[in-house]
């Protein structure tokens, strides 16, 4: 009978063991994020089927650069601070906008297909900074990579309100690419 009892106590340590070296998959916690996105006109002067192949159909106008910290609750539902860069170079418009964002994701597992949306301020950083209010709403693809890390790519629409009063208003459809660390 002891030698039963023994070899019970050895099978519940080597299962306790056993099961406590394998690590749980991390679905919530704190995440840093990198983005650049730009928004694309079309080129008036291309010429299709032109031998001189200097032009092309679609130039970028503008370039986003943004840096994201956030918190992820689940597997659909993240939240986030972000401090972003935006040149418009078609206007010469600089903008510094700070703003909230929650992403939930429709489709969750390794792949997920997203929306998003946010709202924040245009901080005056200089003179040469507009100052007002944005929004943004997005919808994209997050592809899972090792270690809980993830690539992102999609559309955003942004509409920025600035200039005195906030009576100027600047709308564009970018196309974005992110990093994101988990």
């Amino acid at each position: 009978m002891k030698q039963i009892n023994l070899l019970f106590c050895l099978f519940l340590i080597t299962c306790h063991f056993a099961f406590s070296q394998q690590q749980s998959e991390k679905i919530s916690g704190i995440y840093y994020k990198f983005s650049l996105a730009t928004t694309l006109t079309i080129n008036e002067d291309y010429v299709a089927f032109d031998d001189d192949d200097s032009s092309t159909l679609l130039e970028p106008s503008a370039l986003f650069v943004n840096n994201t910290i956030g918190y992820q609750f689940d597997r659909r539902t993240l939240i986030g601070l972000n401090l972003e860069y935006d040149w418009h170079s078609k206007q010469g418009l600089h903008f510094f906008p700070a703003y909230l964002s929650l992403q939930h994701n429709l489709i969750a597992g390794d792949d997920n297909l997203f929306i998003r949306g946010g709202y924040g301020t245009l901080l005056g950083m200089g003179k040469s900074f507009e100052k007002g209010n944005m929004y943004k709403l997005g919808i994209g693809y997050q592809g899972v990579l090792e270690n809980n890390n993830s690539l992102l790519i999609g559309l955003d629409f942004t509409r920025k309100r600035f200039g005195y009063r906030t009576l100027e208003g600047l709308s564009s459809v970018s196309i974005f690419l992110e990093f994101m660390l988990f």
